[in-house]
């Protein structure tokens, strides 16, 4: 039995993990999917940034309202918020009812930096 060997069962959450280049900076990002919520995780600076929180307003099925806050972070960008409430109303639209913890640690804050991230997100989506 060697010392450095052990077994460790697969993580218990489902989630991928993606790394790609957005104008030219390396991004990662990290998709989990817990029992009582989504955890998005996309980072350029290795660090978690300005986390926010997104959810769909109960009782509301027809012209649904979303509400996102800023937990932690830069609360004077208004374009991070813009992302998360894309991502619950795709989450939502496709039928889940979960809400979303979104961590954004980016070196550029662009709109289409934000749309390549809400993109991968949806195309290796959990829900």
């Amino acid at each position: 039995m060697s010392l450095g060997a052990t077994f460790l069962p697969p993580f218990p959450v489902s989630h991928k993990h993606l790394s790609l280049p957005i104008k030219g900076n390396k991004t990662e990002i990290l998709i989990s999917s817990y029992e009582d919520r989504f955890l998005v995780i996309a980072t350029q600076i290795g660090t978690m940034g300005t986390i926010l929180h997104a959810r769909k307003e109960e009782g509301m099925p027809i012209n649904p309202t979303f509400n996102v806050s800023v937990i932690f972070g830069k609360r004077d960008e208004q374009m991070l918020e813009a992302c998360a409430r894309q991502l619950i109303e795709h989450m939502s639209s496709s039928g889940s009812s979960k809400p979303l913890v979104l961590s954004l640690g980016l070196k550029d804050h662009s709109t289409e930096t934000l749309k390549a991230i809400v993109s991968a997100v949806i195309d290796n989506r959990l829900w």
